[in-house]
């Protein structure tokens, strides 16, 4: 008699599971509360679904316990994956270690699961709304839903995170995880931009430039990553915000005061920066002020960054005093913002925070308190950087549960 796997979620961890459950001769239900399956996978990659990472190392991943997601990855690594899918038939490029698929479209990923799914005869229920589940004496695991009631030998909950919740993450699964008994780190978004206070973000809305953003609570650096940084109209993003903005969420929710240090000049040192300063003053003396860091940085940031130091715009780079080029300097290698909060769940990509890892069993998913519950993907207290990590985080915790899960 087939073994029966109900999966709540089929996101990308949650066809994972299903295919690999399946592969094992397990009768399998996928039940998903959205109109189709797999809709966060498309908007993955900016629409190109960046799969995976060949550069796998463990800083790359953060989690209550730093090593838990290593020890998945080596049951299901980044080669499994690309073997996975090839075998479903992705031929994928390789972007400087960055994994795509070779159409550059993320529907043709979302499609390869699908067929795999009906090949294997995999039922999809969709539009389907858990009210509850339970684990009876018998062993056998219950779902109630506004569809009715189903039954299976073991439950996976792949209901994903709190993020982006339009693609369906509504952070239900939290919920369904707490009634077996789970710990919930609290959920906090990630991978998302930050609001800082500041007037004139509104002068920089729109401008792209190269710099590290560092993250400062009490003195003590909390993260740092350099990058494209785009500034807003109400703070900083782009992908050196997003990698360090989980441990801004962290410390804000802490109750932590939280600030940004952005070096706009990441190639120079404090020292050469104050050099090439002074070198300017003194070969461009005739020159307004204003023009001072023509050349150097955007021009609009360079007016914020002039009005800052205190510098007039309306005379000559001459007359502009060291003390106002040190406060420049200064301003150029740390200029200093407070983070008032990061974006909400609706602009992040992921969470930190979900499951307690500690209460899981890396080498299965599967739950240290109810034999034959799994937990996977974004549902999960571990969250990824961004470039494929978190999509390969779905991949091989759906793999090493739907396995275990299938099997007899």
């Amino acid at each position: 008699m087939k073994k029966k796997v109900l999966i709540i979620g089929g996101g990308a961890s949650g066809l994972m599971a299903a295919i690999m459950a399946a592969r094992e001769g397990a009768e399998v239900t996928i039940l998903e509360h959205m109109d189709r399956v797999g809709k966060k996978i498309l908007s993955t990659g900016n629409g190109r679904c960046n799969m995976t990472n060949l550069s796998v190392r463990p800083e790359y991943y953060r989690s209550s316990q730093k090593l838990f997601p290593m020890k998945v990855l080596d049951r299901f690594s980044v080669w499994d994956t690309l073997n996975f899918f090839d075998g479903i038939g992705i031929v994928t490029k390789n972007r400087n270690g960055y994994i795509y698929p070779n159409s550059d479209q993320a529907a043709s990923v979302l499609d390869a699961l699908r067929f795999e799914t009906e090949h294997l005869g995999i039922q999809t229920v969709l539009s389907c709304h858990i009210k509850k589940a339970w684990k009876a004496k018998n062993g056998m695991f219950t779902v109630e839903s506004d569809q009715g009631l189903f039954q299976g030998n073991s439950l996976i909950l792949a209901a994903g995170s709190k993020a982006a919740p339009v693609s369906g993450s509504d952070g239900s699964g939290y919920e369904l995880a707490g009634s077996f008994g789970h710990t919930i780190v609290k959920p906090l978004p990630a991978l998302v931009q930050l609001r800082c206070r500041g007037t004139f973000f509104k002068q920089l809305a729109g401008v792209r430039c190269e710099a590290v953003v560092r993250l400062v609570s009490n003195g003590k650096t909390l993260a740092a990553d350099e990058g494209e940084v785009q500034l807003t109209d109400y703070g900083i993003s782009g992908i050196p915000t997003f990698q360090v903005s989980r441990y801004a969420a962290r410390a804000l929710d802490e109750g932590r005061q939280v600030s940004a240090l952005l070096d706009f000049f990441p190639s120079k040192s404090m020292e050469d920066t104050r050099t090439m300063l002074k070198q300017r003053k003194a070969a461009l003396g005739y020159r307004p002020s204003g023009e001072f860091l023509n050349g150097v940085l955007n021009k609009k940031l360079a007016a914020v960054l002039l009005k800052q130091a205190g510098i007039p715009l309306d005379v000559t780079c001459a007359r502009i005093k060291d003390s106002q080029l040190e406060t420049l300097t200064v301003q150029v290698k740390q200029f200093e913002v407070p983070v008032i909060s990061t974006n909400s769940f609706e602009q992040a990509q992921v969470c930190c925070g979900g499951v307690d890892t500690r209460e899981l069993r890396p080498d299965t998913m599967e739950s240290k308190l109810v034999k034959g519950l799994f937990l996977v993907g974004e549902l999960t207290d571990v969250d990824g950087i961004c470039g494929g990590y978190n999509l390969q985080w779905a991949w091989s915790t759906g793999a090493v549960a739907g396995r275990t899960a299938g099997r007899n």
